[in-house]
């Protein structure tokens, strides 16, 4: 299932994305440990916030692309233990997932580590190509995440780890020439398990501030535009509407950002 049509969100993004110089993926790397704070942005502050980063900010570009696709299935237990440690406030938990981008074919598995080296709510990121058929994880797949969970959080990957929902959408990135943040903008969410779908409203794109000390200047706009980071993930969100889970703190976000396809 592909994200949605094209949105009010999108259709700001991608003025903004045409007026900004472009970087290639290579400028775009980096950041696999930082602090993540999201944000949920109307669309109609979408232009305030790109006005406020000035010329400092500019757009992933490649070949003639600056929004891509992106489609990411995840991995739990069966009694779901990362939507309830993630749900739970755990400081030391982990995200597996394969990403596949739609535009370039690439696949890759990751691992994020929350509360691991880093400490101070940090995210540590570890990916490899994935070359698996369909959804499923290989025997190497799964040494390769016994192994980061491991060493990173000093605890053995349980087992069994199925696939449990896929989430699909668009990103435009936004990369700050001096290297220290990086900004995505996802629109289009939807969040499938192969029995229902839900879907994000168009009128919001899901902002994610990415750099090393969580203080970033995408962060210091948001704040002067009277937007606060929000606690919530796309795997937990769908979570919460797929499986009926309880929602807790995020029942807020799935109020006003999700409905039923």
């Amino acid at each position: 299932m592909n994200a949605g049509r094209a949105t009010p969100a999108d259709v700001v993004l991608t003025g903004i994305a045409a007026g900004l110089p472009p970087v290639g993926l290579a400028e775009a790397a980096g950041l696999m440990s930082r602090i993540d704070r999201k944000y949920l942005v109307p669309a109609a502050a979408l232009a305030d916030l790109a006005g406020r980063l000035g010329e400092r900010f500019a757009v992933l570009q490649i070949g003639r692309r600056r929004q891509f696709r992106y489609s990411s299935t995840y991995f739990d237990t069966p009694d779901l233990l990362t939507y309830r440690q993630h749900r739970q406030g755990r400081r030391r938990r982990f995200k597996i997932r394969t990403r596949a981008y739609a535009d370039s074919g690439e696949r890759w598995l990751e691992v994020k580590l929350s509360g691991g080296p880093r400490g101070g709510g940090g995210t540590d990121k570890h990916r490899v190509p994935h070359r698996a058929a369909g959804r499923a994880l290989s025997a190497e797949d799964r040494d390769f995440v016994s192994d980061v969970v491991l060493r990173g959080l000093r605890t053995p990957l349980p087992d069994p780890l199925l696939p449990i929902l896929t989430t699909d959408y668009r990103r435009v990135t936004l990369v700050d020439g001096a290297g220290a943040a990086r900004l995505t903008c996802d629109t289009g969410l939807v969040c499938h398990d192969g029995r229902r779908a839900f879907a994000a409203r168009g009128d919001y794109a899901l902002v994610e501030s990415k750099s090393e000390s969580g203080d970033a200047p995408p962060d210091r706009a948001l704040r002067a535009m009277g937007l606060r980071p929000i606690s919530v993930s796309k795997y937990c969100l769908a979570v919460a509407l797929l499986r009926d889970a309880p929602a807790g703190r995020w029942r807020r976000v799935l109020r006003d950002y999700m409905m039923e396809r």
